[in-house]
């Protein structure tokens, strides 16, 4: 095989400078039968993206090589790329981007919501082909790359999103795999599922910790009438984020994170002034013993309980939960607090919400997201119980719903208190 190297060249006449000398080189394979290629200089398509619906979208490929099968979700999201890439509760899944051009901040460590990125893949409209961020250590392709995730750009996401709407959150397989067929890869997304896999135990921490840092005092947006009293709350990881756990700590919380497993005997034994539950993946009747522990702590000190740990709750005080048509995915979600009529722009990443007609007498709907009317928020004052369904500590998002965090502060004062 021959290769043979040829050069084009294109010149800029401007009035105000010297032209300049623009060069793209292509090369000319030829091969053994004699014919000849020209290789381009440009990347061409070289992934596919199979749905369950039996549809391939021709796409090119960054980050990591290979074939992953997830569930495809869309984010709603104009900023804050990598905290969603490091969020837990996207494990098992693709995320698709409806913002258009991605990875033009880059990346950088302080901006990490975990130790690690969880979800199967990233599905993105337009690839930066440069960084423009004073904080930016890595590309966003170098990035997923050195973390084995794989990730796919041009390809037409608002044609994708607009399915997904219509018929719902579909399994994908992502292939860079020439030797596949697309016969294979959609037997693939049709035999794999989400749905009724415990995410959480993949997610969680192995052992109880201290959790020592805070928030930075350049990012603490909202110190004002901070409390500085120490209250010791027990934190469930079942695929908690660091900046929840940093913004219980600006409101004066000394946070020991226990595993998803932890027994709840353990935790009480510990005489926390209250417990914290986490986020986290996936379908939250899928993991009883987690519903199990959350029964055996409420009414004997104050929970509080974010996305699947509010999802936890509402099973655990009797309600159920169901898997909805696309989920929540997004920035810019609005809820309105039923308690004082206040509308927040929320930050969501849920596929699953609580039926509030299934809850028993006594347990108060809080919150209503407006787009759909599903419950959003709930509490139980005899039992010292609240919760949201979205994420207050908004990372990324707006900051709308993080008073909630002196709500549990409250909530714990009145209870020591009462004590």
């Amino acid at each position: 095989m021959a290769m043979a190297s040829s050069q084009l060249f294109y010149s800029f006449a401007s009035t105000l400078q010297k032209p300049r000398l623009f060069t793209v080189t292509c090369r000319s394979i030829t091969t053994e039968n004699g014919l000849v290629s020209v290789e381009r200089p440009w990347k061409v398509a070289d992934a596919r993206l199979v749905l369950e619906d039996g549809s391939v979208w021709p796409a090119k490929s960054f980050g990591a090589y290979g074939t992953q099968v997830g569930e495809v979700v869309f984010n709603t999201s104009l900023t804050g790329y990598q905290e969603i890439l490091t969020d837990p509760s996207y494990a098992g899944q693709f995320v698709l981007m409806t913002n258009p051009h991605i990875g033009n901040t880059g990346v950088n460590l302080d901006d990490e919501e975990s130790r690690q990125c969880f979800l199967a893949g990233l599905v993105i409209r337009s690839l930066s082909i440069s960084t423009s961020n004073w904080r930016c250590k890595e590309t966003l392709g170098e990035y997923l790359a050195s973390r084995n995730i794989m990730g796919i750009y041009d390809v037409d996401t608002r044609a994708i999103t607009r399915r997904l709407r219509q018929d719902g959150s579909l399994i994908g397989v992502l292939s860079t795999e020439e030797s596949k067929t697309e016969d294979e890869l959609l037997n693939m997304s049709r035999t794999w599922n989400i749905v009724g896999v415990d995410l959480i135990s993949g997610v969680s921490c192995q052992a109880p910790y201290e959790w020592l840092d805070r928030t930075d005092s350049q990012w603490e947006f909202n110190s004002d009438g901070r409390n500085k009293e120490t209250f010791h709350v027990v934190a469930y990881d079942f695929g908690i984020k660091s900046n929840i756990l940093r913004r219980l700590a600006s409101y004066g919380c000394k946070i020991t994170v226990v595993p998803s497993t932890w027994p709840a005997s353990e935790t009480l034994k510990m005489k926390p002034d209250g417990v914290f539950l986490s986020n986290g993946p996936g379908d939250p009747s899928a993991v009883p013993y987690a519903v199990e522990t959350v029964t055996e702590i409420i009414g004997k000190v104050p929970v509080f309980g974010i996305c699947m740990g509010h999802q936890l709750l509402g099973q655990a005080l009797g309600g159920k939960t169901f898997k909805m048509k696309f989920g929540h995915h997004g920035g810019n979600h609005p809820v309105r607090n039923i308690r004082n009529g206040h509308v927040e722009i929320s930050a969501q990443n849920h596929n699953y919400a609580v039926d509030p007609e299934s809850l028993p007498d006594g347990v108060e709907v809080t919150h209503v997201n407006l787009n759909d009317g599903s419950c959003a928020g709930l509490a139980f004052p005899q039992q010292k119980v609240m919760s949201l369904q979205y994420h207050p500590e908004a990372s990324p998002g707006p900051h709308d719903s993080d008073p909630v965090f002196g709500e549990f502060i409250r909530l714990m004062k009145q209870e020591k208190a009462r004590v």
